[in-house]
């Protein structure tokens, strides 16, 4: 069946860097957008990073404004895999992340009406 697992999550001090990384399964992912949202404590969860299909080997990537320039977001179709590359952490980037997924027509990408979505995975950036 279809799964989305995160991990790499954890605790870090303000300025350091995590990865997490998303093993999806259960189909074929070449064309579906990838995308990483959190949600902190109190708040709606909301869109961090995508990656989505252009045709062939293309794909674009779309960030938030909160995170751009920081968080990097890639993914590895041989393994079936999307990762996060979080730099330059800040406290107030404390949440759960989320790894979603969502077939190649569905392009607001910044919602979560993501049609697959994985359990999260903690950052605890602390001050």
């Amino acid at each position: 069946q279809v799964q989305l697992v995160e991990s790499g999550g954890g605790l870090v001090q303000a300025g350091g860097s995590l990865r997490l990384s998303c093993a999806a399964s259960g189909r074929t992912w070449t064309s579906y957008t990838l995308g990483w949202f959190r949600q902190a404590p109190g708040k709606e969860r909301e869109f961090a990073a995508a990656t989505s299909w252009s045709g062939g080997n293309t794909y674009y990537t779309h960030y938030a404004d909160s995170v751009k320039g920081r968080f990097t977001i890639f993914r590895d179709n041989a393994k079936n895999a999307v990762y996060l590359q979080m730099n330059s952490l800040k406290p107030e980037d404390t949440a759960v992340y989320y790894c979603a997924a969502a077939p190649q027509w569905y392009t607001d990408y910044k919602r979560a009406g993501y049609e697959y979505w994985g359990q999260g995975t903690q950052v605890t950036v602390s001050s």
